[in-house]
């Protein structure tokens, strides 16, 4: 029979092998599940992770999918690293939405020099005031932050469509639920000329690349990972759990905001309720993906960008439904929690001894 047992360290080869399992067993189990809806398996994992590389601009609409996963992956990860469990970076996503499309609404003709910085820094501060607000809760009344910052995104989701139902609704819509379109003095400037691909493609695999030097090679970062492995340690070693809690916070929080100011200037050109397709929960399947390494999270968020793409290309080809990217997504995450159990521990097959008689 099988029996788990500890290994008593971590192994090396499974902290890295376990996301390709995970992986490799997620495309198995969707095979199956596409078969039980009737639809070639074989041809549907096709369609979903291979046929949106082979479009024309294929790998221009994954960069910039994957811009805002692997922005607000990366933030995730350092916060995980430290213990701060922050789950709400979808309203940190869109309240950094709201703040900095406001800003384009108001100044429209505001030169693009002065418009653009001002309405990044908009999104930032106001994903840095959801999670900030979150980190108060935690230090000030002990309040969990995975519940506080979870229902912060459904409050800002609800705000949003406020917003673009009532006071900015776009008078020239039709009635339709979304802003006036931002002037280009407002829209984020774009790497290729005539194409979505904007400057946040670029900003992504950049911040990533800071966050590990941060983390890896920073007296600061040490902290959060001290934090993070053993927290009566780090108290013992003086260093400042709530300021580490207010920093992670920020910094997950600010780069949620930076990626949906982004989204909403450099890909949509304005808010609509449909902003976030779940970004923000899906990034936290990026961060584990890419094993809470900044670095790591770059692939994982390229990947998790094509199952998005897939979604789109299974419905359009084969006329499944749009769910199915939640279901590939989740089957992933289970997986890859499940197969985490062989960092510690090893599955041996032992022989049953026969009863005395």
């Amino acid at each position: 029979m099988l029996k788990i047992e500890a290994r008593g360290y971590e192994s090396k080869f499974w902290r890295y092998a376990s996301p390709i399992l995970a992986l490799l067993l997620t495309g198995a189990t969707s095979g199956l599940i596409f078969a039980a809806m009737d639809r070639p398996p074989v041809l549907t994992v096709y369609t979903f992770l291979i046929v949106p590389l082979l479009e024309q601009d294929g790998f221009q609409a994954l960069a910039v999918k994957a811009a805002p996963l692997i922005m607000m992956g990366v933030g995730l990860s350092l916060a995980y690293r430290a213990n701060v469990w922050n789950i709400g970076t979808d309203g940190q996503f869109t309240l950094g939405a709201i703040c900095g499309g406001g800003i384009a609404l108001a100044f429209p003709d505001a030169p693009s020099l002065a418009l653009f910085p001002a309405i990044v820094a908009g999104g930032i501060i106001g994903g840095m005031l959801n999670g900030g607000l979150v980190a108060w809760l935690r230090i000030r009344f002990n309040a969990n932050e995975i519940l506080t910052s979870l229902m912060f995104a459904y409050i800002t989701q609800y705000l949003l469509v406020y917003l673009v139902t009532g006071p900015w609704r776009d008078p020239e819509g039709f009635g339709f639920p979304q802003t006036a379109l931002f002037s280009d003095n407002a829209l984020a400037p774009r790497l290729i000329e005539d194409t979505n691909v904007h400057i946040g493609v670029l900003l992504a695999p950049l911040i990533a690349i800071a966050l590990w030097v941060m983390l890896e090679k920073t007296l600061l970062g040490f902290q959060f990972r001290v934090l993070g492995q053993a927290t009566r340690a780090a108290r013992f070693a003086g260093f400042n759990e709530n300021r580490l809690v207010w920093v992670a916070m920020l910094i997950s929080g600010g780069l949620a905001g930076l990626a949906g100011v982004l989204e909403a200037t450099g890909t949509l050109g304005q808010l609509t309720t449909t902003l976030s397709p779940g970004y923000g929960f899906t990034a936290i399947i990026v961060s584990f993906l890419g094993r809470l390494n900044p670095i790591g999270v770059i692939p994982a968020g390229l990947l998790l960008a094509l199952t998005y793409l897939g979604g789109d290309a299974a419905q359009i080809n084969l006329g499944l439904p749009n769910a199915v990217t939640g279901i590939f997504q989740g089957i992933l995450l289970f997986y890859l929690l499940g197969c985490d159990i062989l960092l510690l521990n090893r599955i041996r097959w032992v022989r049953s001894k026969p009863k005395a008689a």
